[in-house]
């Protein structure tokens, strides 16, 4: 194992691990003083972004965070890790990485070429000695496209997760959630309720009811539930109409064993969901979501920092070639990312990570009521995502979860965003906007205070 020096202001600090320089390289955030593997000081923090800096990505390839014999989060990165996408690279160091990808050669061609070939811990480690502006330049360059019923991911889009979510799992409750969203051009991304039970009768007569709504008015978009992945194998197998599998994954063995889950356990997953062939452009059908702090939560993070644990959950993500991979940014609380400047730095890091290794990554831009942070602080990180090219934020009606009691984006900070920075639907999703009369066909615009559709005068009519 090696050490790693550096000396700032006359003073040598030391650091006897990858590891450690990894965690005390990380910009200042709660979850890693509370695990106890911060940077003492702003100097020590400096002097390990210093060291990591000059450590050759080839030694990412040497020495493993978590051990290979003891993670099969591990074992993936490195048996999956493409030698021949890595040349170009190879011969870098953390710093030199950084200096290339700033640069005009890398581009979206070769960061595509790229992404297999990286392995989380070197994504992580040069966000870890990036700007803020470094993150966005970067991020925006990647476009990861998928496909399932419309298209996700293309330059200029920036689509959304209509999530219509009810205390008691209402159905007139979340049809109406669901109206105005699609009324405000959200939702291509997809009708998405995290149920307040996880009654399988109920898990299944909600997807019944998605099912149905997508189907009556010939929506381009697609259905999930989010409940456990063997509740969805088992939706599955009683032939209930399921688009996409969602389960919540994480960066560690130990940490997915707490979320009852494997990666053969998702295998199953993801092969019960391909069997239904309902994908109509595409099988990208996997939904995960993922948060800073999730491992350290679950007392599951053998001493790595939170933010390099977050960035291991993506090679797990990236194995089963998902629709969107969700990071619910500011939603495990303060202790973990404690004010609005570290919910913007840990959102922009996960997107700049997730796109960099090739996940189609979204962001729950969002934080919980008990943190220093406000709406103010998620307009920023709304308006910083949208210049870095997410693929997807939420939508919810008036930005306020009534079910998960958390604060988020709403219907209409998605209309501010298309609006102010030229962001559309997916085209598949847009053109239905229009046929519907949702939108304008001139130029996309959405019809606010105007007439409603008549197919949803009737719809609105039913609900009373």
């Amino acid at each position: 194992m090696a050490v790693f020096t550096h000396s700032v202001g006359g003073q040598t600090w030391r650091f006897d691990s990858l590891k450690e320089v990894m965690a005390k390289a990380s910009p200042a955030r709660s979850g890693d003083f509370l695990a106890g593997v911060a940077a003492s000081s702003d100097g020590e923090r400096v002097a390990a972004q210093m060291a990591l800096a000059d450590i050759p990505l080839k030694h990412f390839l040497d020495e493993a965070l978590i051990p290979y014999e003891d993670d099969e989060v591990t074992r993936l990165i490195i048996d999956g890790h493409d030698r021949a996408a890595f040349d170009p690279v190879s011969h870098l160091t953390v710093g030199g990485l950084r200096d290339w990808l700033l640069g005009d050669m890398a581009d979206e061609t070769s960061l595509r070429a790229l992404a297999p070939g990286l392995t989380p811990e070197m994504a992580a480690a040069v966000s870890k000695i990036m700007r803020v502006q470094d993150l966005v330049l970067v991020a925006q360059k990647i476009r990861v496209v998928t496909r399932f019923r419309n298209t996700m991911g293309l330059r200029g889009r920036m689509s959304t997760r209509l999530q219509p979510n009810h205390p008691t799992d209402e159905p007139a409750g979340i049809a109406a959630s669901i109206l105005d969203g699609l009324l405000y051009g959200n939702g291509d991304a997809m009708l998405g309720i995290n149920p307040a039970t996880d009654s399988l009768s109920s898990i299944c007569a909600m997807l019944e009811m998605l099912d149905a709504i997508i189907q009556r008015y010939e929506i381009p978009t697609q259905a999930c539930v989010l409940t456990h992945v063997t509740t969805s194998i088992e939706a599955i197998n009683r032939g209930v109409p399921l688009d996409l599998v969602f389960q919540s994954i994480a960066g560690t063995e130990a940490a997915n064993a707490s979320f009852g889950i494997s990666l053969e356990i998702l295998r199953e997953g993801h092969e019960a969901g391909l069997s239904l062939k309902r994908g109509s452009l595409g099988n990208n059908l996997m939904y995960f979501e993922t948060g800073q702090g999730s491992a350290l939560s679950a007392n599951a993070h053998h001493g790595v920092d939170q933010q390099t644990c977050e960035t291991r959950a993506y090679a797990v993500a990236r194995h089963f070639d998902p629709f969107l991979v969700n990071t619910v940014v500011g939603f495990i609380g303060p202790e973990y990312l404690y004010n609005g400047k570290q919910i913007i730095r840990a959102g922009l890091e996960d997107h700049f990570c997730g796109k960099l290794l090739g996940v189609p990554m979204g962001c729950d831009i969002c934080y919980t009521n008990h943190a220093e942070a406000d709406q103010d602080d998620m307009d920023m990180l709304l308006t910083l995502l949208g210049v870095a090219g997410i693929n997807f934020i939420m939508g919810i009606p008036g930005s306020d979860d009534v079910m998960l009691n958390y604060q988020t984006t709403s219907f209409h900070d998605a209309l501010y965003a298309r609006q102010s920075l030229g962001l559309r639907p997916a085209p598949e999703f847009e053109a239905w906007l229009e046929r519907m009369g949702i939108a304008h066909q001139r130029d996309g615009r959405v019809r606010l205070g105007e007439q409603l559709p008549p197919a949803f005068r009737q719809a609105l009519a039913q609900l009373g």
